[in-house]
This record gives C-alpha cells, sequence and structure tokens, in this order.
C-alpha cells in the first residue's frame, strides 16, 4: 500500500491501465535508477498527457533498462490551461529557464519565432522538450506543453486563428497594464508573445498593434530581459486570467 504521492514521477509515452507493463527507455532508465536511486518494489507515478496520473511499481531493471507494472489510477486526466507562449529564441542559458518556468506555469504550447532583433540562431528543440518534461514531471501537471519548430513572426501571424486572444508585451510603454488586459479575457484560447533581447522592431510593433486579434499589454516601468518578462507575464496570468479568478 502506497501512502501520500510517491517521490518519483515519469512522463511515459505509452498507454496507462491496469497491469499495464511500461518499459523505460535508456536514457530514462538511468535517471530512475541512477540519478534518483529507485528501490525494486518502489511506488512511481506515471502520466502521459492522456490517461491521468497512475501508480505503478519498478518491477525488473538491469543496468540501462527497467520495466514498471502499472497498479491503479492516482488522479483522473483533467482539462489543463490552453495558454499559448510565443518567444523568440535567446541564449541557451535563458530560453532553458523561460522553457521550465514557462511549464510549472501551465503553458499549453511553445511557439519560438524569429523576429527582426532574433540574435540566436539555432534552437535545439529536443533539448527544450527534455526540460519541459522534466518541469512536467517536477511541478505535477498531466501534460508536457507541445514543443513546435521555430517560424518567422510573420508567418505565425498570417496562420493566426481568429479566436485566440495575442497578449503582445509591448516594452515600449505604450501597452495597456497587463492586469487590466488579462481582466478583459473571457475565455483561456489566449497567448503571449515575448520578444527578444533586442526587443521588437518599430515595425513589428506597428503590425502587431493593428491586428483585430492582438492587444498590447505592459509589465511596468523597468526593462525586463526577455525570459524575465515571459515569466513574470505567465505569473500574472495565472493570478489574474480567467483560471485563476
Amino acid at each position: 500500500m502506497v501512502t501520500g504521492v510517491p517521490r518519483l514521477r515519469l512522463f511515459v509515452e505509452d498507454t496507462l491501465a491496469t497491469d499495464a507493463r511500461v518499459a523505460l527507455a535508456p536514457e530514462q532508465a538511468h535517471r530512475l535508477l541512477h540519478v534518483r536511486r529507485a528501490a525494486p518494489g518502489e511506488p512511481v507515478a506515471l502520466f502521459n498527457g492522456r490517461d491521468g496520473e497512475w501508480l505503478a511499481r519498478l518491477e525488473a531493471s538491469g543496468k540501462r533498462s527497467a520495466t514498471l507494472a502499472v497498479e491503479s489510477m492516482l488522479r483522473p486526466q483533467a482539462a489543463e490551461s490552453d495558454l499559448w507562449l510565443l518567444f523568440a529564441p535567446i541564449k541557451r542559458g535563458p530560453v532553458d529557464l523561460m522553457v521550465e518556468k514557462a511549464t510549472e506555469l501551465g503553458v499549453a504550447a511553445l511557439h519560438p519565432v524569429w523576429t527582426r532583433h532574433t540574435d540566436a540562431q539555432r534552437l535545439n528543440l529536443d533539448r527544450l522538450r527534455a526540460i519541459a518534461i522534466e518541469a512536467a514531471e517536477q511541478c505535477g501537471r498531466l501534460t508536457v506543453p507541445a514543443t513546435h519548430p521555430p517560424r518567422k513572426l510573420e508567418e505565425a501571424i498570417a496562420e493566426w486563428p481568429a479566436d485566440r486572444r495575442l497578449i503582445v508585451l509591448d516594452e515600449s510603454g505604450r501597452g495597456a497594464p497587463i492586469a487590466t488586459v488579462l481582466s478583459s479575457l473571457t475565455d483561456d484560447r489566449a497567448a503571449i508573445l515575448v520578444g527578444p533581447e533586442g526587443g521588437f522592431a518599430e515595425s513589428e510593433l506597428d503590425a502587431l498593434r493593428g491586428l483585430a486579434f492582438a492587444v498590447a499589454a505592459d509589465l511596468g516601468p523597468r526593462i525586463l530581459r526577455a525570459e524575465t518578462a515571459a515569466i513574470a507575464a505567465l505569473a500574472c496570468y495565472q493570478a489574474l486570467g480567467p483560471g485563476g479568478r
């Protein structure tokens, strides 16, 4: 019998159901056995973003292999936030932090966008996906945000769904206070857009301000780094957006 929440929690791709067996990938088995020091028979909470959270036990293990036996459901799958984060790729450390905290704060999808002043030339999506998975395991959510390939901001805007509100973090100071913007939202279909370290080009801000589905938001008087602005806006959304009111 297990009392309380298992100390170990893993995201898996397998279908979860009573009496199922889950064979971990070598890198995941290594982390469970040699980093987290899981012992035979130890309870592990499993989730896959579809079937809820399940109690499993470490059944068998080798040097780089582990099999878990699924026993019973801990939590049913529940609806989560539908918030997207659009961000201009920045340096590795800051973007890793942004993805980790965005996952903890409930973002449903990560959309990198190239802007005029974006400095980063490459983005390792596999690494960002791994960071998001680890953050989801740690924070207790039942899903992992979708990680989309980067594309130009103009392309993302051209295909934007008209019923999804786009909150543009406008560093020029001409946006409405973010609390005011968030209080006007009536549902969870929204996205937050944060620019690169050099800020948006004026032509980009002008184009964004002209969109019917976009609204400019201001985070206050200080100049924030891109990752700080994203985290601050997401925390405000969690507290003041439709799901937090």
